[in-house]
């Protein structure tokens, strides 16, 4: 057991974090600690326009349209030119290289610390209500709306059983209650295409994607055509190019014009099932990117060209590198909590700040906007917490969250693929709310999920389907959505469906050898630690139960997973033949119950007489070779 605690200081951690990559200056806000800890400090959320136009920026929300809680990592590791640079910092090491005290607001809110005790003090975080109401007073201190531009960075309409039950719709019309003008996806396009069509239709902003194409077959496919002008042609923005949505919008903001240019998450082809998009492809593209900002330099000469992203914090910094012209990156995907933006220096001599703002509505980005004679002089940046105790809900917004949870769940209600297999008859009747509201077990411990390795709520996931299979072993993907439980609370339904609210939800139980098993995780281990951040998934990784292991992060693909063995000591073999059990395939959905049900039978059958559900086992990997990578503080299990 170790605590992993290293005490580089401000200066060696810039100093680690590469060439042409510098913090830049703490935004002067946020440095400001909290007097009280549970009191909001004078003028928290004060921040008057230095500039001319303002951009908010929100990413990752994932469905969480009600305040939680939802705590940050204290296992981030960053390889090759990553290591040691934010995000990839924990803890105490965060705090001291952002000079927070750790008796704050802002130790809770961006780091894992002592999270239990802090947010019984301070209460959730996010909440759309309280996020209109900051973005309200932001735009007011920027002298109105027009002066400001919303963005939001995708994962917006998946993650939580609103979100799921509605197709995203509940998200769509919040958000244009919220006033967002701009937004790329991800988790969008795991809604069929018809669903993300129509609800691109109903939002008022604009949907946006340089990366996102239509196939070549289904260009001039009669069928596709038909799809694209059911919904008015949003579908399809240019059959020449071949964009599937608009790759940039211009926005005039106060006298300035910026363009906005969309990235959604390059390997959405690969990381979900393409049954979801037929029609529609993914990549990186980064050769188009830089020709695309060269067009846009040359026939829109706009005052400044920003990226909003879904590539992840490393995929970003390194594409700021390589792309001249950007301006700024406004990031999501890796849900990294960045109080600073990263200064980047790309391959023309010219700096690009870049960020990323969270995720669960927990935070929302602020830049500014100083521009003289036509040329930007300052870029002030801002990232502000959202406390939800500390701001008033919006009461249009909180409205129309509690209207929307008073619908009825009926048998139009699709969760999945396969109806037969989703319907369940008890919540017939009932209320989103009654649904989402049932009690099922009182938490033994912190319920997470967020870090690079095992989490407490993962756990749960991978103990409740080996209970299913009777499996020998249980894989559960290292996505980094799922809110936090306290202990002591109760695990609701909701909590439930916030870890596993996606349409491909259905369960599976199949046969692998020990070789095939391990080449599989070895596989997920390298999207998660290649040293190449374009190799990298953005995600964490799988997580598995019944079983134990130890990785070395720094070892090449095929090396990094050594004594893998069942929870009975027994070494995996080779040659032998396991029955694992797992949920989300990519591949053609399986025929099991849906893994909300599968847990929420696990946690009732296996609560105490008291109504506490214990976990008598966290299968935290052994880890080597990260003792001194301040990216991992705290660890349960054992480092060497």
């Amino acid at each position: 057991m170790s605590d992993n605690k290293t005490s580089l200081t401000r200066r060696e951690i810039i100093k680690l974090m590469g060439l042409g990559t510098a913090m830049a200056s703490l935004p002067s806000l946020i440095s400001c600690q909290s007097k009280s800890f549970t009191k909001i400090p004078e003028n928290f959320y004060k921040l008057p326009i230095n500039g001319q136009a303002r951009i908010l920026h929100i990413t990752d929300v994932h469905g969480q349209l009600n305040p939680v809680y939802f705590r940050e990592p204290n296992v981030n590791l960053g390889v090759g030119a990553a290591f040691g640079r934010p995000p990839h910092v924990v803890g105490d090491q965060l705090l001291n290289l952002l000079k927070f005290n750790p008796n704050s607001a802002e130790s809770y809110v961006f780091t894992y610390l002592d999270f239990q005790n802090s947010a019984k003090k301070l209460g959730k975080t996010g909440g759309y209500a309280q996020i209109k109401t900051l973005l309200d007073q932001l735009r007011e201190q920027a002298g109105g709306k027009s002066n400001t531009l919303t963005i939001d960075g995708g994962d917006l309409w998946q993650g939580s059983g609103t979100s799921l039950w509605t197709r995203g719709v509940d998200m769509v019309e919040a958000s244009n209650i919220m006033g967002l003008d701009v937004m790329v996806g991800h988790w969008e396009f795991t809604y069929r295409e018809n669903e993300v069509l129509s609800n691109v239709a109903l939002f008022k902003g604009d949907f946006i994607g340089q990366n996102v194409r239509v196939k070549e077959d289904s260009l001039f496919d009669e069928d596709y055509e038909k799809l694209v002008e059911r919904y008015d042609g949003s579908g399809m923005y240019d059959e020449d190019s071949g964009h599937a949505f608009q790759p940039y919008v211009i926005k005039h903001i106060n006298g300035i014009r910026i363009c906005i240019i969309g990235q959604a998450f390059p390997r959405t082809g690969n990381a979900n099932p393409q049954e979801f998009f037929p029609d529609w492809s993914f990549g990186l593209r980064e050769a188009d990117m830089i020709e695309l900002v060269e067009t846009i330099q040359i026939d829109e000469s706009p005052d400044a060209i920003v990226l909003l992203s879904h590539n992840g914090m490393d995929v970003d910094i390194k594409m700021a590198e390589r792309v001249p012209g950007l301006n700024a990156i406004f990031g999501g995907h890796t849900h990294d909590g960045m109080p600073e933006p990263v200064k980047v220096k790309n391959v023309s001599g010219n700096t690009c700040l870049v960020t990323n703002a969270g995720s669960n509505g927990k935070y929302v980005g602020v830049m500014d906007f100083n521009l003289k004679d036509g040329k930007i002089i300052e870029m002030e940046y801002n990232m502000l917490p959202i406390i939800s105790n500390w701001l008033p809900g919006d009461k249009e917004m909180q409205a129309y969250i509690d209207q929307m949870r008073q619908t009825i769940y009926d048998e139009n209600i699709i969760e999945s693929r396969a109806k037969d297999r989703y319907y369940n008859q008890d919540r017939v009747g009932k209320t989103y709310q009654e649904i989402l509201s049932e009690k099922l077990a009182i938490a033994d411990r912190l319920l997470y999920r967020r870090g690079n390795f095992m989490g407490t709520w993962d756990q749960i996931l991978c103990n409740a389907l080996r209970e299913e299979y009777k499996a020998d072993i249980s894989m559960s993907a290292g996505v980094r959505w799922g809110v936090t439980t306290l202990k002591g609370d109760w695990i609701t339904v909701e909590d439930v469906m916030s870890q596993c609210a996606l349409t491909y939800g259905e369960t599976y139980v199949t046969e692998m050898t020990g070789k095939n098993f391990l080449s599989t995780i070895e596989s997920v281990a390298d999207n998660l630690f290649d040293k190449d951040p374009y190799l990298q998934s953005g995600g964490d990784m799988v997580r598995l139960g019944g079983m134990d292991f130890t990785i070395e992060p720094s070892k090449p693909l095929g090396q990094r997973i050594t004594d893998a063995r069942l929870d009975n000591g027994d070494t995996i073999e080779l040659d032998k033949t396991y029955k694992v059990a797992g949920w989300a395939s990519v591949n053609k959905a399986p025929d099991g119950r849906l893994m909300w049900d599968v847990v929420r039978d696990y946690i009732i059958n296996n609560k105490s007489s008291d109504g506490i559900l214990r976990l008598p086992k966290i299968n935290h990997p052994k880890i080597i070779g990260v003792t001194d990578n301040p990216g991992i503080a705290d660890y349960p299990g054992t480092l060497i």
